[in-house]
């Protein structure tokens, strides 16, 4: 079943199985290529990866500028309380004044909570179901907890949205433990309707399956959407919804490695918190910095989401302008996926690094191969995030219209 990939190496000395199976992050694994490329003096922009050049809250820095405890040391493993408080504020004034701290879970990033959750609803062999394109450490995760995803497919030609009840419920099999979405979603940049997200929970209700729903990005929603949490149907399923969330895009604190595991369902938080002891607790000084959530002014939203409305448009408008690129409009997160007039996106991404110059600068983006969990799929699409200003974003649509004509000359 497993390729033997150490059979020259002694019994003792062999890696698992399971970590040849994690897949490379198509968002980072041609970094050594930008590297190399940096070294040569070539000016790189970085489309590839959600890491956006917003700033941090002032209210949030000072608490850096003003650090004076010593030593720093463990928090508590469910949550710093101050940080806990701050969340549940958080949660009551998007009006789900049912969410108590006791709700919810602290956890390195969105990325652990992800983990976590597949870890308490799934045994190995488990599947979940998900919506292809996903955000490609779903496959990771995954991997890590011994489940499998079965990716049901969603098509650029209705903005990836979901596809009809029937075609759901035929994937369910007697091995399928719960489904999982993104919402606005990483990486089409799609916001799932309240017909949509409905559907699932009757779905979940009717089958008996955890629904997990990722809102990472509920601030960006576009052209008068409004973004549909799960907690709106939480009380409706209590013991099937898990919410799961991070502060590393609504701050602009990728870097304080925080999330939230959100549920109404004792027994995984209890599991959960016994994870979490083992691996002690979450940052504290990322905490303390993250607890002033409260503290932000409404106009530093307001402001954030008018600034990646514009991005959003300047990166729409310009690339469906270039022959052969395909781009739904995106209504929300600061994600699209985009179809490219290539045979082979993942040679084209790298090429873009290796070979492409246009006065000394180029683009990083990401094959979106990886961001499906069928392999085959995605070959011609990448996936862009506009998470630079707008000027640099119109000089990267430039680039990429002059490489794609380059690239498939060099081709033909």
């Amino acid at each position: 079943m497993f390729p033997d990939y150490n059979n020259h190496m002694s019994s003792s000395a062999r890696i698992s199985r399971r970590l040849t199976q994690v897949p490379a992050s198509p968002i980072r694994k041609l970094v050594p290529f930008a590297v190399a490329a940096k070294k040569e003096g070539v000016h790189v922009y970085h489309l590839n990866i959600g890491d956006p050049d917003i700033k941090t809250p002032d209210v949030m820095l000072n608490v850096l500028r003003d650090w004076d405890k010593n030593p720093i040391g463990y928090d508590q493993s469910q949550g710093n309380p101050e940080f806990l408080e701050a969340m549940r504020t958080y949660y009551h004034g998007l009006g789900f004044t049912f969410i108590g701290t006791k709700n919810i879970q602290v956890t390195n990033g969105g990325s652990e909570a992800i983990s976590m959750a597949l870890f308490a609803v799934c045994n190995p062999g488990d599947e979940v179901l998900t919506f292809e394109p996903l955000y490609t450490n779903y496959n990771s995760y995954a991997v890590v907890n011994g489940v499998t995803l079965k990716g049901i497919l969603t098509s650029s030609d209705t903005g990836f949205h979901l596809p009809t009840r029937d075609v759901i419920e035929k994937a369910v099999t007697d091995k399928t433990r719960a489904i999982l979405i993104c919402n606005p979603n990483n990486p089409t940049g799609t916001v799932y309707t309240a017909e949509e997200i409905r559907m699932l929970v009757d779905i979940a209700k009717e089958k008996g399956l955890f629904l997990l729903s990722d809102e990472v990005y509920r601030e960006y929603t576009y052209d008068g959407r409004t973004h549909v949490s799960l907690f709106t149907f939480m009380q409706e399923i209590p013991d099937k919804a898990i919410v799961l969330d991070s502060m590393s895009k609504r701050y602009s604190l990728c870097g304080v490695r925080l999330g939230t595991l959100v549920t109404l369902n004792e027994e995984v938080l209890s599991g959960i918190l016994a994870i979490a002891q083992g691996r002690l607790s979450s940052g504290l000084v990322d905490q303390a910095i993250a607890a002033k959530l409260t503290d932000v002014p409404d106009s530093y939203m307001r402001e954030v989401h008018e600034e990646y409305t514009r991005r959003r448009d300047v990166l729409y408008d310009g690339l469906r302008s270039i022959p052969g690129v395909v781009i739904p409009k995106p209504e929300g997160a600061f994600y699209t996926i985009v179809g490219l007039p290539v045979a082979d996106a993942d040679d084209f991404c790298k090429w873009l690094l290796t070979d492409f110059r246009d006065n000394n600068e180029t683009v990083m983006i990401a094959p979106a191969a990886g961001f499906y969990a069928t392999a085959g799929r995605g070959k011609n699409e990448v996936r862009i995030a506009y998470v630079l200003n707008t000027a640099a974003i119109t000089r990267c649509v430039a680039l990429l219209k002059t490489a794609l004509t380059e690239y498939g000359k060099r081709k033909a």
